[in-house]
This record gives C-alpha cells, sequence and structure tokens, in this order.
C-alpha cells in the first residue's frame, strides 16, 4: 500500500545539524553552507536514511538533488574502501536523467557530497567521446550519474555492468517519459537486481507517471510538498498581449524598466532559437544560444558563461527547462508560448530557485489562444493578458534590421507616414504637367501601298534552265580535272 506523508506532518527536524551524517557528509554540508533543509529535503532524507522507496513531487528548484544524494551516500559508507582494484568498487547507485545538463550538474552536486569519502562517482551521457568514459568507469565506480541513451551504449559495450545496484534514482521521469525514453529506461531496469531500492522524483505528477511508479516501485512513500503542477509561489507571473512584430521590442523595454542584468529567453524551435540570439546580439545584448543542434562542449561552454556573467541572456529552446540549477537568475521570458503546458511551469522554475523571487514573462499572440488555455488548466489559474505601453524613449527595434524569423520589417515612424500621404495626394492630383514631345517618324512609313509597275518572279522559285540535248533521266558526267593530256591516236 501506498503511503503518503502530506505536507502537514512534515518531520520536525528542519536543519542539517540534526540529521545523523556521517561526519565527511557533515562537513561537506557545512562546507557548501547548507543548514536548514527544504520541505522536500526535510521529508525525504529520513525516509531514504530507512531504506524504504519514495516517490517524490515538489516543485523545480527545491533541492531535489540533495534530498536523495546526501541519504544514499550515507548508506553506502559501510561499502566505502581506499582500494585500487576496480572489483572493490562496483555501481550500488544509479541516478538516471532525461538531459546532458541536468546529469552533469547532479554528477557535480554529489562529488561535492562525497568530497571527504572515498566513494567514487562518475557521469556519462551522449555528444561527448565514449572513451575517457570507459576509461573512468573501468576504475570502478559507486556512483553513476547517466542518460538513459548513452548508458545503454556501455552497457552494450559491457563497459558499465550493474548487477550490484542497490539503489536506483529516476530524477525528473515525466521529462523522460515525454521524450521517449520509457522503452530505454525499462531496459535499463532488466539489468538491474529486483531487489534494490527505487526513488522517483519529479515536478509534475500524471498518470503514465503514477503506472510507472507502481510497475516499478515497492510500497513506495509518496511526499508532495506542494500542490501538483503548481507553479512556485515567489515566482511572480505576467502574461503580456505582444504581436509576433513586437516581442523583441517589448522584451527589451521590460529588461530597461526592471533593470534586470540576466535572463533565459525560451523559444519552441532550434531554429527560431539561433535566430533570436543573432538579433539580440545585433541589438547590443550579450546572448548566446542553446539548443539541441550544438555540441555538448559548445553548450556546456554556454552555460558556463551564463553562470559566470559574461552573458546577459540565455535564449534557449526546453532542454535548459529542466533541473538546470543557475543561482540568481532574475527573470524567465518565454518569448514563446510552449507548445506543452507542463513545460511551462519547468521554465519558470528556473528563476526563483531556494525561496528567492523571481519574475516570469510571457509574450502571447493571437495565435496563442489555445495554448495558454492549457497551462490556465494545469496550474488552475486564471489568467489575465496585460497590454504594453511602449515608452517613446525606447528605441523602435523593428528598424534595426531581420527579427528572429527571417521577415523584413517596414519602418513606421511618422516621417515615413507623412512621406506616404505626400505620395498619395501626388496620385489624386490632376496630373498638369506638358507631356514629352514626339519621336520624329521616318516619312516612308506614311506613304500608302503601292503596286510594283511589273509583276517580278518570287525569289524562291527557282530560274528556269536552258534546254538539254540530254535525256532528263541520264546524269552527265563529272568532269574532272586531268593531270595528264591523253595522247591522241596517229593515222
Amino acid at each position: 500500500m501506498t503511503q503518503t506523508t502530506p505536507e502537514s506532518s512534515a518531520p520536525e527536524l528542519q536543519r542539517y545539524a540534526d540529521l545523523t551524517l556521517a561526519e565527511p557528509l557533515r562537513r561537506a554540508v557545512a562546507e557548501m553552507g547548507y543548514e536548514t533543509m527544504t520541505p522536500i529535503q526535510a521529508q525525504a532524507i529520513p525516509v531514504v536514511l530507512q531504506g524504504r522507496d519514495v516517490m517524490g513531487a515538489a516543485q523545480t528548484g527545491t533541492g531535489k538533488t540533495a534530498a536523495f544524494s546526501l541519504p544514499l551516500l550515507q548508506r553506502m559508507l559501510k561499502h566505502e574502501n581506499s582500494s585500487t582494484s576496480p572489483a572493490r568498487h562496483p555501481v550500488r547507485a544509479l541516478v538516471l536523467l532525461p538531459t546532458r545538463e541536468l546529469a552533469d550538474q547532479v554528477a557535480q552536486q554529489v562529488k561535492l557530497y562525497a568530497k571527504y569519502t572515498n566513494l567514487r562517482s562518475a557521469v556519462v551521457f551522449g555528444g561527448m567521446d565514449m572513451k575517457p568514459q570507459t576509461l573512468e568507469l573501468k576504475k570502478g565506480v559507486e556512483v553513476l550519474v547517466a542518460t538513459p541513451g548513452r548508458l545503454l551504449d556501455h552497457i552494450e559495450a559491457k563497459n558499465a555492468v550493474l548487477n550490484q545496484v542497490e539503489y536506483v534514482v529516476l530524477d525528473e521521469a515525466d521529462r523522460m517519459l515525454d521524450i521517449g525514453f520509457l522503452p530505454d529506461l525499462q531496459r535499463i531496469l532488466s539489468y538491474l537486481p529486483k531487489q534494490r531500492t527505487t526513488l522517483l522524483f519529479s515536478a509534475t505528477f500524471s498518470p503514465e507517471i503514477k503506472r510507472l511508479a507502481s510497475s516499478y516501485l515497492q510500497d513506495p512513500v509518496t511526499i508532495e510538498v506542494a500542490r501538483s503542477n503548481a507553479t512556485a509561489s515567489t515566482v511572480e507571473q505576467h502574461f503580456y498581449s505582444v504581436g509576433d512584430d513586437d516581442k523583441r521590442h517589448a522584451l527589451h523595454q521590460i529588461l530597461r524598466q526592471r533593470g534586470m542584468k540576466q535572463a533565459f529567453v525560451f523559444v519552441n524551435s532550434k531554429l527560431g532559437c539561433a535566430r533570436l540570439a543573432r538579433s539580440l546580439e545585433r541589438e547590443g545584448l550579450k546572448t548566446t544560444a542553446l539548443h539541441g543542434d550544438k555540441s555538448q562542449d559548445e553548450r556546456l561552454k554556454a552555460l558556463d558563461a551564463f553562470k559566470k556573467g559574461e552573458v546577459d541572456l540565455l535564449v534557449c529552446t526546453d532542454v535548459a527547462a529542466r533541473g538546470l540549477d543557475i543561482k540568481d537568475v532574475p527573470a524567465v521570458f518565454n518569448f514563446d508560448i510552449p507548445f506543452n503546458a507542463e513545460d511551462y511551469v519547468h521554465r519558470i522554475g528556473r528563476t526563483g530557485r531556494a525561496g528567492a523571487s523571481g519574475l516570469a514573462v510571457s509574450f502571447v499572440s493571437g495565435k496563442d489562444a489555445r495554448l495558454v488555455g492549457d497551462i490556465e488548466k494545469l496550474i488552475k489559474t486564471k489568467i489575465e493578458l496585460e497590454a504594453v505601453e511602449f515608452d517613446e524613449d525606447t528605441p523602435d527595434i523593428r528598424k534595426q534590421g531581420r527579427i528572429n524569423d527571417g521577415r523584413r520589417l517596414y519602418e513606421q515612424s511618422e516621417e515615413r507616414g507623412d512621406r506616404g500621404g505626400e505620395r498619395r495626394e501626388r496620385r489624386s492630383a490632376p496630373r498638369d504637367y506638358a507631356r514629352p514631345a514626339a519621336a520624329p517618324q521616318d516619312p516612308f512609313f506614311n506613304k500608302p501601298y503601292e503596286a510594283p509597275a511589273a509583276e517580278a518572279a518570287p525569289a524562291w522559285e527557282p530560274t528556269a534552265k536552258p534546254a538539254s540535248r540530254l535525256s532528263a533521266n541520264i546524269k552527265p558526267k563529272r568532269k574532272v580535272a586531268a593531270l595528264f593530256k591523253a595522247n591522241e591516236p596517229t593515222a
């Protein structure tokens, strides 16, 4: 039977100092500056320490990584050893994630938590050469963080052996199902021992997630620290009615009015992402693009530049909508309304993290009515569209070239309108100007037709040939020049 731990029955342990963590983990947590646990951590950590399966629902950005990493590391300390033999370091915990960026981020967090232990960790994901990953796996690791596709590659190459896995974590499970990872998940789970602890974490719960949990979790404890599919209360949400041609103009104005230095800008397509990034770059904003067609090295460099503050705007597709933990991002712009309403919850979760305030701005055009309606149903909140009043001192971005869909916009200034009115007046006014002089004509072409005095034979008829003495059926001999004159017969 599934047990539910509601928010009202959260454990009284609210500080990390109250947890019975080992000294190496306690030291790492203190070094990272963690003192107070988030709701998901306060409820999940004691349950995982007991070895129970967990089905956790929490808003994105509430510290789910620490909620499963710390208790799993605590339970695996009994296997800790300093041996250099790979056989002494089998994979005991497997963490599966949907995207490469999220896998890399979780792996970095696990390394920090296990900094003062002898537990080894590694991460494998696509877009990178398999050889360095293979070498790391051959050395032996206790915690393996992976994306499903690349993990299957290593399993088939016999680089990863999972027959001693004791703990499995499915993080952002709904996203893995959305992008078609269910067959891969089923194959991976078939390689694992049946006796294991399984933890499933997701920001949203859907019927598919519940079916997955019922198939692979044994008597799980369901922990919900917020209403399912709810948005963070610390995020201020605005929906502006803006035409496609005015979105960049509105983006510039909101950034200037709010004094924002950094923001995520989400679009729906890879091509639109690249075009918008180039347009904003030409308009003076430090911008970088992040989408699926970028190489993994380019994606990591773009994220690193944004984290360091070297980039103002990170224009991205939904590849960056899940789980990325970048602190102090003040705003998220939905340049395009997402096709999937659940992605809206994840997009705006990139701001307002860890209790901080944030701003979520969505630009709604005429064709987005159905998508906005889907978001209303999901978050159970009435959405009111607001109008954008452009300031007079805000430069009209539409004059500066091409927009993200490649169409050239015409200037709409008053000066152009006046010139257009003058042209219309000139077209409607009577034409009183003189016509140009006529070209001189040849008088020959003005004469009437005169028949010739004598009928001439048509040029196409052959002229008459002189009569010949030979019959017409006898061909004459050809005359050939002779080199020598023939001798005359003698008498």
